[in-house]
């Protein structure tokens, strides 16, 4: 058994990554002090310079796993040039690292309503207010938009705007790793052909 109660028969003999990475993210939910779903994700730009900033995971299954922007941010127009994106998880108080790789796809317009609906109001306004990843005059620019927005919608429901919605990453490899003494790290890799998985350890 191991520090973080997961014995390395469990880490090993996994047959297929979802049903793993669901357990990680519950032990990581009771042990992380802030956000257990923040993810690492990184995409690419016109001269294929990598970016990479830190989002929330709103959602997976089988189909991938879904996060939400403005599409018109410098990650979503990343995204929408590439449609390929990568996830990094580290969730430090379990010594444990998660790589997700795939191709990318929006969600369906029920799907990201659904979510923008479950948002406090005041960040419903902000995807209005927020021209995100472009330059800002000042904050109070900023604070004016959203009392602009919050005026123009005082009461009700707050209309998903255009141009937020969110991206699924459908993995074609899903890496799981472990930390272990003298850096002898456990990593399992899955790969997906088809409806398929594969597993493979790595050295670390």
């Amino acid at each position: 058994m191991t520090e973080t109660g997961l014995t390395t028969g469990d880490f090993t003999e996994a047959t297929e990554p979802y049903r793993l990475f669901g357990q990680w993210l519950e032990d990581a939910t009771a042990s992380e002090p802030n956000d257990p779903n923040a993810v690492a994700l990184a995409t690419v730009d016109a001269d294929g310079l990598p970016d990479v900033r830190m989002v929330l995971l709103k959602g997976f299954d089988e189909g991938g796993f879904v996060f939400y922007t403005n599409f018109e941010s410098a990650k979503g127009q990343e995204i929408l040039s590439s449609m390929k994106a990568a996830m990094c998880f580290h969730w430090k108080s379990l010594r444990r690292q998660v790589r997700i790789r795939g191709p990318v796809e929006q969600v369906s317009d029920a799907e990201a309503d659904e979510y923008y609906a479950s948002r406090p109001r005041g960040s419903r306004i902000g995807a209005w207010a927020s021209k995100q990843s472009r330059p800002l005059e000042s904050r109070f620019a900023l604070e004016r938009a959203v009392a602009e927005y919050t005026a123009k919608y005082p009461i009700g429901e707050i209309p998903r705007p255009p141009h937020w919605s969110g991206f699924r990453i459908v993995p074609h490899s899903i890496e799981f790793w472990h930390d272990r003494p003298f850096r002898l790290h456990d990593r399992m890799a899955f790969s997906r052909i088809a409806d398929e998985w594969t597993k493979t350890r790595l050295y670390p």
